[in-house]
């Protein structure tokens, strides 16, 4: 039985020590920033693999928003081909998790459990889980008969055949059709934990070469566009965010989804790690000042903000407001 170094046991280690080329898992709840962060992982250590992801839960307690976007963006965008998720449409729900290691479409290693396919399981170590071996055939099997019962994420009537749901602890009113791009009320969020970050300096000036415009460094070839949102001390020495390395879903007041992560010295920046550029072109759009360009104080002020406010709904989920 494994209980100590899930992620490296299960999802890591028997690619590394075997020529597999496809993972099939079998997860009652799963997270688009785990399978982010596990598919990243992947492909930074040049192992080329195929997962398909089943999430089991999906008829009775629906998904939410930020995570439906995210899956399919993975599928669709940033690991087209690679990456596959299909949702459980039919009673009863799927509570199991199983993972099952092939090569050649061969099942030969196989894991069941209770870890779900999320970080909360496999990375922030803040509950406890045991997987232990089992019949890599079966695994299949089952993974097979499941799958006669899904629909893909990225379907376009995906949102028909199961409820998807505002990231809201307070209040999860049950929208369908509305995933996309869909305005979030802050009113939802409030009473949650939450802090508010400044894109200015400790001076009240906006960094010309840094944060919003960090890409501003033609003698160094970066692409113009590249961001990030600068932590003061106060904040990344708390853990309101997740540790560094670890990677989060967050959705806008404006709809938009972003897989983000902190990085620099003591993660004191939020980078969106699979393209840098992606935190400044969403910054650009919302001040109206064109890709490329430099962001300029005059930007904020026209716009009406000068600082973000997060909330944060779970370890791997945060909302941040940035209506003027």
């Amino acid at each position: 039985m494994y209980f100590e170094n899930l992620y490296e046991e299960i999802l890591i280690n028997p690619l590394l020590q075997n020529n597999f080329n496809k993972l099939l898992i079998v997860s009652g709840y799963a997270t688009a920033a785990m399978s982010f962060h596990h598919l990243n992982e992947l492909r930074e250590k040049s192992k080329d693999i195929k997962l398909h992801l089943i999430v089991g839960m999906t008829s009775k307690d629906g998904l939410t928003a930020s995570n439906h976007n995210g899956f399919k963006k993975l599928a669709g965008d940033e690991f087209l081909n690679k990456f596959r998720c299909s949702y459980i449409m039919n009673s009863p729900p799927v509570h199991s998790k199983i993972y099952i290691w092939c090569r050649d479409d061969k099942p030969v290693l196989a894991f069941a459990g209770s870890a779900n396919y999320t970080q909360t399981a496999f990375c922030l170590h803040s509950q406890r889980e045991t997987m232990t071996s089992c019949n890599p055939d079966s695994g299949a099997e089952y993974f097979k008969m499941l799958l006669k019962e899904t629909v893909f994420c990225e379907h376009p009537e995906a949102e028909e055949f199961i409820t998807i749901y505002r990231d809201s602890l307070r209040r999860k009113e049950y929208q369908t059709g509305m995933a996309d791009e869909a305005e979030y009320d802050v009113n939802d969020y409030l009473g949650l934990p939450a802090v508010t970050v400044s894109l200015l300096d400790r001076n009240g000036n906006l960094p010309q070469r840094s944060g919003l415009n960090w890409g501003q460094r033609p003698e160094e070839g970066r692409e113009p566009n590249q961001a990030y949102i600068r932590l003061t001390s106060d904040i990344y020495h708390t853990d309101f965010f997740p540790p560094v390395s670890v990677h989060f879903t967050l959705f806008t007041d404006d709809g938009k989804t972003l897989i983000c992560t902190r990085a620099q010295q003591n993660g004191k920046a939020i980078h969106t790690p699979h393209n840098n550029s992606l935190i400044g072109e969403y910054f650009r759009n919302r001040l109206d000042v064109p890709n490329g360009e430099a962001v300029l104080p005059d930007h904020l002020i026209k716009y009406g903000r000068t600082d973000l406010t997060f909330y944060k709904i779970d370890d791997e989920t945060y909302y941040m407001d940035y209506a003027p």
